[in-house]
């Protein structure tokens, strides 16, 4: 058995890059809808079915335990998922609850009132879908009171990403953080809401500031799911790592090699 790690191109390489660095003894696989990529701009319905299909050739390789490193994904459809599909034998996890857990200090299993946290405000950068989602928002109302959370769908950046254009994915994220500003002038935090943004976290920094904390995700996701393998230890074991994508696989692991700066070759899905 091997954990599954899903995304809807090669943003999720950045989690995948961490859960590796902390967790040497699993095997992965990495599936990249690459030929449906970006998703943020799909409707919730069509990132469902897009996501469900790719969790099952997931579990088709032998992993019960599949993280979808995609925000996109995680915002749209897991909740759906495990509500009214999930079979009981298998595990869909998103990669929101780490983060969220991050900002409040708390456990996702306290289901004690929501209180005050340190940070006031909060800026999230993310797709268009997640944005439009609101799922960040209403998870973190469930925990915490009195943040202010001013969103910025950040179009383009994914795809400029995906074609390996980091120049233009460079001018776009300092347009994006132009126009957060011009909204909510101090953020005390930002969250970078997609998994290709960490690709672009110093530039993210740079155009914020010192002064406000970045939060990416691909560690504080590594390091839950250490947590949880350790509390179910039963859902990871033996497995051959691979790397699937539906798109044009000799392209993809190009691009692939560039983000990782190791040889990655992917098969076809």
């Amino acid at each position: 058995m091997a954990v599954g790690v899903f995304d809807s191109g090669l943003g999720g390489l950045t989690v995948l890059r961490a859960l590796e660095r902390r967790l040497p003894e699993v095997p992965f696989v990495y599936f990249a809808d690459s030929a449906h990529a970006p998703y943020g701009v799909r409707t919730a319905d069509d990132i469902y079915e897009l996501t469900c299909a790719a969790v099952e050739r997931l579990w088709a390789e032998g992993c019960d335990l599949v993280i979808l490193a995609c925000n996109t994904a995680s915002a749209a459809a897991l909740r759906r998922m495990q509500e009214s599909w999930l079979p009981r034998d298998k595990r869909v996890l998103g990669v929101f609850v780490p983060l969220i857990e991050a900002l409040t200090e708390r456990r996702w299993g306290d289901n004690s009132p929501p209180r005050e946290v340190k940070v006031k405000h909060v800026a999230l950068f993310a797709t268009p879908a997640t944005v439009s989602s609101r799922a960040f928002q209403r998870e973190l109302a469930f925990r915490a009171i009195g943040v202010d959370v001013e969103a910025q769908a950040c179009g383009g950046v994914v795809d400029a990403i995906e074609e390996g254009d980091m120049i233009l994915a460079e001018a776009l994220v300092r347009s994006h953080v132009d126009a957060l500003r011009r909204k909510m002038p101090t953020p005390e935090a930002a969250i970078l809401g997609c998994t290709h943004y960490p690709l672009l976290e110093e530039i993210f920094q740079d155009a914020l500031g010192p002064q406000v904390d970045v939060y990416s995700q691909a560690e504080l996701v590594a390091e839950s799911l250490a947590d949880y393998l350790d509390r179910h230890p039963g859902m990871a074991g033996h497995g051959a790592a691979r790397f699937l994508t539906t798109g044009d696989p000799r392209r993809v692991s190009g691009h692939a090699t560039q983000v990782l700066r190791r040889p990655i070759s992917f098969q076809q899905a």
